[in-house]
């Protein structure tokens, strides 16, 4: 079985989202929402209900510097937010 969880998520929006037992997770790319939802019920042993996720295409860059232009892309990624049954915790989230 691959991987699918690559880092869990802390930002502003994700802290504020941990009151309504939400998390966020960095996902890989071609990973869909069940078996999201199954690595993390694996991974922390708790029961997920919902799983959103969010694609963010790589953005084009152009930097300019002495030597010339240069052109390049940066790298695309895939967020999940995990809603858990009442009551589940992760404990991961609530050291930060």
């Amino acid at each position: 079985m691959k991987e699918v969880l690559i880092k869990p998520l802390y930002t502003e929006k994700s802290v504020k989202m941990l009151s309504g037992a939400k998390y966020g997770f960095e996902v890989t790319w071609d990973a869909n929402k069940i078996e999201i939802a199954k690595a993390v019920e694996k991974k922390f042993g708790v029961t997920v209900t919902s799983v959103n996720t969010v694609k963010y295409e790589g953005k084009l860059r152009t930097s300019f510097r002495k030597s010339g232009r240069f052109t390049g892309k940066t790298p695309r990624f895939k967020k999940a937010y995990v809603t858990l049954k009442q009551g589940d915790k992760i404990e991961l989230f609530e050291q930060a």
